[in-house]
This record gives structure tokens, sequence and C-alpha cells, in this order.
């Protein structure tokens, strides 16, 4: 009888100590920017070595960035004369460089809470970017693995440029008709590069406005789950809904400035329920909605599939 206590208490050991060397899957986690990556995760093989202790994100300066999970500010301010941003998630933290903050240490976040504005410095194939790290302590973890399970973010090849450039143009697609649209209105502006009508700076605009009353029923463009629920001071009330694989694709849309939701995370939905209102929350000069669409993890013109 001994043996076999010993044996199981052996096998209990090696379990756990395989669970407390597996990076924590984060599926509640989201995307810092709305951009593709355009760097990998490469750790050195020793501490002292060269190496890509992160991943870097393609985004404008200027960029809003949001915590990529719930947690509190450890550390603001600057690092070799760039400006960082730790946030304390527990057992992992998150680095987000070269990030602007008014955020003070000890104030919680929440994840898709705003940190800060992208600052430029961080070169990278396609033009600048931020580098997003995770740590278990003085371990390096794959910040991949923070949105693995939303298909919140990808990869893109070497000739990440080339990508970029591909990906821009593509708002000039004709729509598949495979969405529909969340509210009746036009759009008026537009996927791609414009002049921000608060900032007044040349920005991404990582989906479509179209302009509805405030109170307008906000409907799912297609069947899926509800995969994000949160608010932040650039988008306000956010939602964001996984549809699968449609035509081929996986598809998210997400729903920025909503008055409210009235769904929350693993909500099931059917095509055209009512999920929300039309509101005028976060950076808004008036009532519409902010409609953007991932398809296999990279922000595409919604256009193309309304």
């Amino acid at each position: 009888m001994a043996k076999h206590h010993l044996i199981l208490i052996l096998i209990l050991s090696v379990a756990l100590s395989a669970l407390a060397a597996t990076p924590a899957r984060a599926a509640d986690g989201v995307a810092p920017v709305p951009g593709p990556i355009v760097r990998g995760f490469d750790p050195p093989d020793q501490d002292w070595s060269a190496g890509h202790r992160g991943v870097d994100l393609l985004a404008d300066p200027g960029t809003v960035v949001v915590a990529a999970l719930p947690g509190t500010v450890r550390f603001a301010g600057s690092v070799a004369g760039r400006p960082v941003v730790v946030i304390d998630h527990g057992t992992t933290r998150t680095t987000y460089e070269p990030v602007a903050t008014t955020r003070t240490v000890g104030e919680p976040v929440a994840a898709g809470d705003s940190i800060g504005a992208l600052q430029s410095g961080h070169g990278c194939a396609g033009g600048a970017c931020l580098h997003l790290g995770w740590l278990r302590g003085d371990r390096y973890l794959d910040p991949v693995g923070l949105f693995a399970d939303t298909g919140g973010i990808r990869l893109l090849p070497a000739d990440a440029e080339a990508a970029v450039r591909d990906l821009l143009a593509r708002r000039t697609a004709t729509g598949s008709g495979v969405l529909a649209a969340p509210v009746p209105g036009r759009i008026g502006s537009g996927f791609g590069m414009r002049l921000h009508p608060i900032f007044h700076t040349w920005r991404m605009h990582s989906g479509v406005d179209i302009g509805a009353a405030c109170g307008t029923p906000i409907r799912a463009a297609a069947a899926g789950v509800v995969v994000a629920h949160s608010f932040d001071s650039a988008s306000g009330n956010r939602l964001g809904i996984d549809h699968g694989v449609i035509g081929g694709q996986h598809l998210i849309t997400y729903y920025l400035h909503a008055r409210g939701y009235s769904v929350t995370i693993g909500t099931r939905v059917q095509a055209g329920e009512v999920v929300g209102s039309v509101g005028s929350t976060g950076w808004s000069t008036g009532c519409h909605l902010h409609f953007s669409v991932w398809a296999n993890g990279a922000l595409v013109d919604p256009q193309r599939y309304l």
C-alpha cells in the first residue's frame, strides 16, 4: 500500500510541475492595438543572448493601446529613453512599449481599457510597431497565447510591408453579402487611413462608421458567440462576436460606441438578433456605430462582407 501511495504522489508531482511550466492561456485576452503581428516571439537560448522577447504589432503612432488582460499598473515611466507601461495580472505581467500614458502605478485596468497612446521609436517591417511582452517571473512567454482562443491577431509573413499594403488595398473590393448590416444607415467614414475627427491627425480607421440615431437597435451581423464585452475611453462600450467559419474565412465582428449591450461573454446569438443600442460613448463626435471585421485574424474592410 505504501508503495502505491508513493507512486501516486510522484504522478501528482509530475502533473503539477507540468501545469506550472505551461504558459497560461487567456481566452479573454484582447489585442492591444488593431494591427497584425509583423515580428513573432523568438526568445534566445540563453538569457544574455540576442533574441526577440515578445511580439511586434503594426500600428500608427498615436493609436490607442489597450490592456490585453485585466490587472494593475505596475510601472509607468521611461526605460532607456522609451516610455513603457507594465501591467501586473497576478501570476504574469504584460509590457507595452513605446506607450505614453497618464495611468498611475497601482491603478486597476480591465481588459480593453485604454492605457495610453503608441509613440514612434519602435520601427518594424511595414512602419511603426507596439512591442508587447508577457512574463511569468523572469521567464518570457509567447504573447500570441493571449489571443490564441479568439483569433484576434496573426503573424504576417516576412514580407510584411507588402502584406500590409495588400491588406489596405482590399478596401476597394466589392461586398460579398455574408454579413448583414448591424444597423440601417449610411457609412460616413470608411476603412483605411483618415484624418481623425477629434485629434486631426492621419490615423488608421479600423472599421466603418455607420450613422444611426442613439437608441437604434444593434443587430448581430451573423450567428455566433459573444467573445468580448468591455469599455474603454476610446471605444466606449465595445462588443465582439465570433461567427466561426463563414465562406471559408473565420470572421469576428466588433461593435463600438454603443449606449449599452444586452448580451455578455459566452452568449450565443442568432443573425439579426438585437445585442445592444447605438450610442456615442468613447471617442465619438455623435451617435453612430463603429463596425469592424477580422477575417482569419486580420483586420479587413467590412464593406467586403456586407
